[in-house]
């Protein structure tokens, strides 16, 4: 082989070994090292029941620093108060809905309840009227109503509505067997279920030891949806809430109803 030729060969060696070197001190970062996928953080829904009558602690619930559901009944003296209030403060306002108890003063009640004597009509006509009463209203849960969720005509019924008027649907769980899931999923309707009560009972002990089982689902779980009360517990309920806070915000999210719900179908 002649010398010019071995020295053309040797050059051209050269370039390509360059060449790839530039391509490789300008190749994008990120198509090297991929970033890791994120988690998903984890998240609790506190749904806080029974505003719309002054009850105690609508003040102390409605000032958190954090988003929460607020589930407003319809036809009592504050009701729009506290729905105006509840959506300026960045909360989600649900429908606070009457319904039958099994067993329970009728007085508990509240106006415009959904009975198990009503007729088909009647049913769709509270449903509606109480939607209308409950400014900014996106969704709807019940307020006893351990007799009603479980009746499936009934249920049938405030489900089409809800659906007619594009809300979702929270159940409250205050029967083991209500249909309101099943009626639900017949007709479209978004839903989710609540899994626990922060105040059945009024003591701080009590409410201290649901905060921690809070805390405790939180850590085996990716989500916890909960339900307190404004009224005879409600300041010590808005007390533990918000020191329980910072606690919370280090494993989880603080999110609304709504969000769970829509996540929950896409």
């Amino acid at each position: 082989m002649s010398m010019k030729k071995t020295i053309s060969l040797l050059l051209t060696a050269v370039l390509v070994s360059c060449t790839s070197s530039i391509h490789a001190a300008f190749e994008p970062i990120g198509t090297l090292t991929a970033p890791p996928p994120a988690v998903p953080a984890k998240q609790v829904a506190f749904v806080i029941d029974d505003f719309g009558n002054n009850m105690k602690g609508t003040e102390d619930i409605l000032s958190m620093p954090v988003p929460l559901t607020i589930a407003v009944m319809p036809f009592l003296p504050s009701t729009q108060k506290d729905a105006e209030l509840a959506h300026k403060n960045g909360h989600d306002v649900i429908v606070h809905m009457p319904m039958e108890p099994i067993k329970g003063k009728a007085s508990w009640l509240g106006p415009g309840a959904i009975t198990s004597d009503l007729t088909d009509e009647e049913i769709r006509s509270r449903v509606n009227k109480a939607i209308d009463d409950v400014p900014h209203a996106i969704g709807m849960n019940n307020h006893m109503g351990s007799k009603v969720t479980a009746d499936e005509r009934i249920m049938r019924i405030v489900m089409s509505v809800l659906k007619e008027r594009g809300l979702f649907y929270l159940d409250s769980k205050t029967n083991y067997k209500s249909v309101a899931g099943k009626m639900a999923e017949e007709l479209g309707v978004p839903h989710i279920d609540n899994e626990m009560f922060l105040d059945d009972s009024h003591t701080t002990e009590h409410i201290t030891k649901q905060m921690e089982k809070v805390c405790a689902r939180l850590g085996q779980g990716p989500s916890c949806i909960v339900i307190g009360h404004v009224g005879p517990a409600g300041k010590k309920t808005a007390s533990i809430l918000r020191q329980y806070i910072p606690r919370i915000q280090k494993e989880a999210e603080f999110v609304t109803i709504s969000k769970m719900v829509f996540q929950s179908i896409h």
